[in-house]
């Protein structure tokens, strides 16, 4: 679960910086225009592709720049998709979520945090507000 979120964040960070080469979708794309960035991660022998939903529901709803879909393989294995979303209702909402996967995303999100990683957190956010 962790690694499918990170690389939604991930992805959805170097998108909006405009560091991932873009494609021109050919469905629901009547300019041929490049505005779809994509991302090719690897992971160990897991190979990734990552891009934003270009699905006719994600963009009847508006939410082409939110719904990030994950396309994941390794040598001997099926290919697998995820579909990573911001949850809008429940004890998840706003928080990004792989979909049909909430309650393993629940536990996700109520495991501990390394104290490290709270202090460290806790000192670059001031760090950023003093600035």
């Amino acid at each position: 679960m962790g690694v499918l979120l990170e690389l939604d964040d991930e992805y959805r960070r170097l998108a909006r910086a405009g560091r991932l080469p873009r494609i021109a979708p050919r469905k629901r794309n009547p300019e041929a225009r490049a505005w779809l960035p994509i991302w090719h991660p690897r992971r160990g022998d897991w190979r990734f592709t990552v891009l934003f939903s270009n699905t006719e529901r994600a963009h009847r709803t508006g939410h082409v720049g939110d719904w990030v879909v994950i396309y994941s393989r390794r040598p001997g294995a099926p290919e697998g998709q995820a579909t990573v979303v911001t949850e809008w209702r429940g004890e998840l909402r706003g928080k990004r979520v792989v979909r049909g996967r909430e309650d393993e995303c629940r536990r996700y999100y109520r495991r501990p945090v390394d104290p490290r990683v709270a202090r460290w957190a806790r000192r670059t956010a001031r760090a950023l507000s003093a600035a």
